[in-house]
């Protein structure tokens, strides 16, 4: 086995490298979210019905999840850096596109092109940090995404409130994530050193075990670990945005909260994703990552099975809502920063498959919990978000039981 990489070895590149990944998470994560703001703007500049909102949703879904699919091949071909010099700089065209588009048309295809980079920037960074760094900075990253989703519509709605266009916002971000792209492009040879070092021989990213050789895609797809760790971030995901996006409905319509108090009931969920992440990254190397997501997924359980309770008070809802997203809080970075030690070779391929899975799940579980919704009451939706709770759990514990073995 040899020790940690050339990358990792200098502490001045380490820590540069670092700062770069913490400022890509922000980056990336100011655009996803922006959208919501601008719409009736975007809708009455293009002249569209208000149902088409989802189109741009979709469509950078798809190329995203395809981008999730393509990236440790692309990966293991271009090297990390020179891959995220590209595909932050794809991102950004796209994001300037959205703030040029003369029809929406054209709109959807800069989505399209978003969805691509934005994908394989996200497997990219994943995956080297998982290899590189301790499990703390996994949570923490992730932390900055959550807070660049949150200062994105903070942005667009500034802008808008001083009588700007919408299309300002978007040349704003996409400025932003050309920088972003120069500085990659500047330090590729930085991440490409560490990257065909960890790639090959370097030991996992929080020290856990000896990696083996890059395998194919296939080849990671046979292996049992990752296959699981794709259903995990499938139903991790489902169970994260279905509470999001659902509880607000379910709580004003279902169980009679009004606006007011259910609108805070979800910003205390956003809220408790974020703050979860920011001390779970304290904690996370004296607990052990592996014992904290075995009591976070446990926790998601107790938290989703008591939202499912249609008649809980006001209160206890908003208190199984916090607990719920607290507990998810470490599981997606946590899932990542165990890759490397769980499937080995297969790590830069697996990534990539998690990272498409995780976005299936956004798109799937909710819009399941929506025909649920429909034909059985608002309230049938509780169980169903209770019942992937459960077996996210249950594939976790079979993940560790598997890796012990």
């Amino acid at each position: 086995m040899t020790h940690p990489s050339a990358a990792r070895s200098d502490p001045r590149a380490s820590a540069a490298l670092l700062l770069l990944a913490y400022v890509a998470f922000v980056s990336i994560g100011l655009p996803d979210t922006v959208l919501g703001v601008a719409w009736p703007s975007l809708r009455s500049t293009f002249d569209l019905p208000q149902a088409w909102l989802a189109a741009p949703l979709a469509t950078g879904a798809a190329t995203y999840f395809l981008s999730g699919l393509l990236a440790g091949r692309l990966m293991v071909r271009l090297g990390i850096g020179r891959l995220l010099a590209a595909s932050t700089a794809l991102a950004a065209a796209g994001v300037l596109g959205f703030g040029l588009a003369p029809a929406f048309v054209a709109f959807l295809l800069c989505g399209a092109i978003v969805g691509f980079g934005s994908g394989a920037v996200d497997a990219a960074l994943n995956t080297y940090v998982a290899r590189h760094f301790a499990a703390r900075h996994m949570t923490w990253l992730h932390a900055a995404y959550a807070a660049g989703a949150a200062v994105g519509p903070a942005l667009m709605t500034a802008l808008l409130a001083r009588e700007l266009s919408w299309r300002v916002g978007y040349l704003v971000i996409g400025t932003l994530l050309a920088f972003l792209a120069f500085a990659f492009f500047l330090s590729r040879h930085l991440w490409a050193a560490g990257a065909a070092q960890v790639l090959v021989d370097a030991p996992g990213g929080h020290g856990s075990a000896p990696v083996e050789p890059p395998t194919t895609a296939w080849a990671a797809l046979r292996h049992g670990n990752v296959r699981l760790q794709i259903a995990t971030f499938f139903l991790y995901s489902g169970v994260e945005v279905t509470a999001g996006q659902w509880s607000y409905t379910i709580l004003t319509e279902a169980r009679g909260v009004d606006d007011t108090t259910a609108g805070g009931f979800v910003t205390l969920y956003w809220g408790g994703l974020l703050a979860g992440r920011v001390l779970s990254g304290f904690v996370v190397e004296r607990v052990g990552n592996e014992r904290l997501l075995r009591i976070a997924t446990a926790c998601a359980v107790v938290a989703a099975a008591g939202f499912a309770v249609p008649a809980l008070p006001p209160a206890l809802s908003a208190a199984a809502l916090a607990l719920l997203s607290f507990s998810l809080a470490p599981i997606y970075p946590g899932l990542m920063a165990e890759t490397p030690r769980r499937v080995g070779g297969a790590t830069p391929h697996a990534v990539g498959f998690q990272v498409s899975a995780a976005t299936f799940g956004i798109a799937a579980v909710p819009a399941m919990a929506g025909a649920i919704g429909t034909e059985l009451g608002l309230n049938a939706i509780g169980p169903l978000l209770a019942l992937c709770a459960v077996l996210l759990w249950l594939l976790h514990e079979r993940l560790v039981a598997r890796t012990r073995a």
